[in-house]
């Protein structure tokens, strides 16, 4: 096992936020890891780093998560069932599915990340989340050093949440997904956002996942910064669901307030409309700020430090609460 000492961590983070690890070691099979386990438990995880606000140098072992492959496990004339290794870009495993004709994630193409940590925040994009393909997620249970699985009911899963941040947070290591996508009769989505007029505007009546792909790909690179180009972690918050009777206090004050019904109780409001109706699109400070595009996405124009970003988000945190009585949550983990 190659262990390295003093590793920048700024090309391992999307946000490029430059702190350091005190060990790092990169992990490319499970068994690698397991025996990694027989030695060490208090591990610092680390997959796409597209997720996190680094806000300090890292003292535990960072372990990078590097486990590839994707494996056909069985199909029929309808549907294939996949394993994913954790280690797998996220958007490449998109393409390459939608290069097989395998449909159901189309929507979820150029989410950042890695295959691993799809499942830990549930992530979701244009009316469809990773939670209505996912069949079973396989890990390593670090106290037993064990491979043990969870069924998708298992998973607890919810809007950007999951039993991986919650009661079963830091005690397991998911090392592969396994999937269920469809091979015909697909279900398209196309209904939410602007999908419908990004194909309208191409003409297309009949669309294919492929479509689909391609304009939910031209969507986000109209509104979301290349984490490349502009350190980014994309959404920083959730978009917040409050009750039928705050939203309706705030209709009345704010006529214009865009909202999608949850419940017969709830509703979600877009946190982006209330951080652009709040003053702080494209505002910059110094190296970060919010993007001029999506509000938001909070981004780091080159040197900023986590704590920085961070205190930024609760800025904006405190004043929609002061302006809406509404608590915008963080969706991205701040270490």
């Amino acid at each position: 096992m190659n262990f390295q000492e003093n590793i920048s961590l700024k090309k391992y983070n999307t946000f490029g936020i430059d702190v350091n690890a005190k060990r790092f070691i990169s992990i490319s099979s499970v068994y690698e890891l397991q025996q990694l386990l027989k030695k060490e438990k208090k591990l610092f995880l680390l997959s796409g780093g597209s997720n996190m606000l680094l806000t300090k140098n890292i003292e535990q072992l960072v372990v990078h998560l590097n486990i590839k492959g994707i494996s056909i496990d069985r199909e029929d004339d309808n549907a294939v069932y996949l394993t994913v290794n954790a280690g797998e870009n996220w958007h490449e495993f998109v393409l390459w599915a939608i290069e097989q004709g395998y449909g159901g994630i189309e929507n979820l193409s150029l989410i950042p990340g890695k295959v691993g940590t799809c499942p830990i925040q549930n992530i979701g994009a244009y009316g469809v989340e990773v939670k209505d393909v996912i069949t079973k997620v396989e890990a390593i249970e670090i106290e037993t050093n064990k491979l043990v699985s969870f069924s998708n009911t298992e998973c607890n899963f919810g809007y950007r949440n999951s039993i991986f941040k919650n009661e079963a947070k830091g005690k397991y290591i998911i090392t592969s997904v396994c999937f269920k996508l469809s091979k015909s009769n697909h279900k398209l989505t196309t209904s939410y956002g602007a999908i419908e007029k990004e194909l309208t505007d191409r003409q297309i009546t009949n669309p294919t996942i492929k479509d689909i792909s391609e304009a939910v790909i031209a969507i986000r690179q109209s509104k979301l910064p290349d984490p490349n180009e502009i350190g980014n972690s994309g959404s920083f918050f959730k978009n917040p669901v409050i009750s039928i009777s705050l939203f309706e206090e705030l209709k009345n004050k704010y006529p214009t307030i865009p909202s999608y019904p949850v419940s017969e109780t709830e509703i979600k409001v877009p946190a982006g409309w209330l951080i652009e109706q709040s003053g702080f699109k494209g505002k910059r400070y110094g190296d970060y700020g919010v993007h001029e595009n999506q509000a938001l996405v909070l981004v780091n124009y080159g040197n900023a430090s986590g704590k920085d970003i961070f205190e930024l988000a609760q800025k904006i945190q405190a004043t929609i609460k002061e302006t809406y009585k509404i608590d915008l949550e963080i969706e991205v983990n701040i270490i």
